[in-house]
């Protein structure tokens, strides 16, 4: 049963986050319709909070003061007594009927704190340090909500995370120097013979540079290899969307390899068509992945499992959301099809217009 002091999240709560997911991650959305609705629901919710955290800490010029507030929402969130908004209900819901413990997300925050204070990443391990919390520790909640507690798992969850976050560091290259944030380990840049600094000050790729993003997307590769056992091993209903998302943040850096690793010039897209190729690829399922997820957690999200490990059992089970009929797989398909059509128009006309902006800034 629901705490009486709690404000149960609604079916327009949902709607809410759904609006949010929408409009900010469009691999993400369309990845997730894949997943059964009791699995993309709370997933949903979850990623609108995560949305709504890292919006705060963006918006707010007063980084102690943001932080702060941040953390109250979270405290109270795990007290059942969340902010009276969409996000934080729904967000509460799932902390209670998931078991997920407090330091999960608290790592996430610690993530979002460390963009906005410009932490300097030296090396590949503080990288990685990174990844797990603004990336690993979704991939380890998302675990969670299918009902999978195995550690070795839960490792490959927080794999494949790291993977994505590498996918995504390689292709903003460009756009995180011009907005004075830099990602790339500073010691494979000095190696590469680039003063990192000097590079902030005047972002211009080079094949030095090229060389560097190469390096971090070879290692996304590793991280998405290892990930594929875990996913192999996931309730068979979930694993069309997490190999779906899998495909679509991969192909991600084949688009910057395609480029020649310039993601300084020009942002990386994959293209809508390309999408629906990757996702016909995921609904027929990958042939001869191993189901041998045995092998520990990277030392920078081991934390992360040892919290899952010691939670104790969720407390509630039942519907988070109020229950509407499961849409078919082949409507599934063809909704997710259309809308990868819609993205490769949209894409088309703005693609142009944002090379052009690029080029200019990189001259």
């Amino acid at each position: 049963m629901s705490s009486p002091e709690r404000s149960p999240a609604t079916a327009a709560d949902l709607a809410a986050c759904r609006a949010l997911l929408r409009g900010g991650s469009r691999s993400f959305f369309a990845a997730s319709f894949l997943l059964p609705g009791s699995v993309r629901d709370p997933a949903i919710a979850l990623y609108a909070f995560c949305r709504v955290a890292d919006d705060a800490i963006d918006i707010d010029g007063h980084l102690p003061g943001a932080l702060a507030r941040l953390y109250e929402r979270l405290d109270r969130a795990y007290v059942g007594r969340p902010v009276p908004i969409a996000a934080d209900r729904a967000f509460a819901e799932i902390v209670a009927r998931f078991g997920i413990p407090k330091e999960i997300p608290a790592a996430l925050l610690e993530g979002f704190a460390w963009d906005a204070e410009g932490r300097i990443y030296e090396d590949f391990s503080g990288v990685t340090a990174y990844s797990v919390r603004v990336a690993g520790t979704v991939g380890a909640m998302m675990a969670m909500l299918m009902g999978v507690r195995d550690p070795d798992v839960v490792a490959r969850a927080c794999d494949l995370g790291i993977a994505m976050q590498f996918s995504n560091i390689a292709r903003d290259v460009g756009e995180d120097a011009r907005n004075g944030r830099l990602y790339l380990p500073r010691q494979w840049l000095r190696e590469a013979g680039i003063d990192p600094d000097a590079f902030l000050a005047r972002p211009v790729f080079t094949e030095a540079l090229g060389g560097v993003v190469k390096r971090l997307l070879d290692a996304a590769d590793e991280f998405y290899a290892r990930a594929g056992a875990g996913i192999a091993c996931l309730p068979l209903a979930c694993q069309p969307g997490i190999w779906a998302a899998r495909y679509l943040y991969a192909e991600i850096g084949r688009e910057v390899a395609r480029a020649g690793y310039d993601s300084v010039s020009r942002r990386a897209v994959v293209s809508g068509s390309r999408k629906a190729r990757l996702l016909a690829r995921a609904l027929a399922g990958p042939v001869g992945v191993s189901r041998n997820a045995k092998r520990p957690a990277v030392e920078e999200a081991r934390f992360l499992v040892d919290a899952i490990i010691n939670a104790p059992p969720p407390r509630e089970s039942g519907p988070l959301f109020p229950e509407v009929p499961e849409p078919s797989v082949g409507h599934k398909v063809a909704w997710v099809l259309q809308l990868f059509d819609k993205l490769e128009r949209l894409e088309r006309m703005e693609q142009p217009e944002q090379r052009r902006r690029a080029v200019e800034i990189a001259q």
